[in-house]
């Protein structure tokens, strides 16, 4: 499967690194199967929607804990996103 962002892993840690030039239908709702926590290192301009929840500004907010199962995306930006993901089993 082909995803929409480059990841690299680092002491149990993912760093995914999101492109503007990105397809916005590549950008879809989606669940996980873990919990995680998400640590926004860069955003420009880039949002976060979980379901039935207005979008926030995610270089606004400095982290995220998004609920297995719980539906979710991520809106384009004008400049690279960049996250640490952690997850808990």
């Amino acid at each position: 499967m082909e995803f929409p962002f480059e990841q690299v892993e680092i002491d149990n840690k993912k760093i995914r690194t999101f492109s503007p030039d990105v397809d916005d239908y590549e950008l879809k709702w989606h669940q996980d199967l873990n919990d995680r926590k998400v640590i926004i290192l860069e955003g420009g301009g880039w949002q976060f929607q979980m379901e039935n929840e207005l979008p926030i500004k995610l270089d606004d907010t400095k982290q995220i804990f998004i609920p297995k199962l719980a539906w979710h995306r991520v809106l384009k930006g004008g400049s690279n996103l960049v996250v640490e993901i952690e997850e808990f089993d």
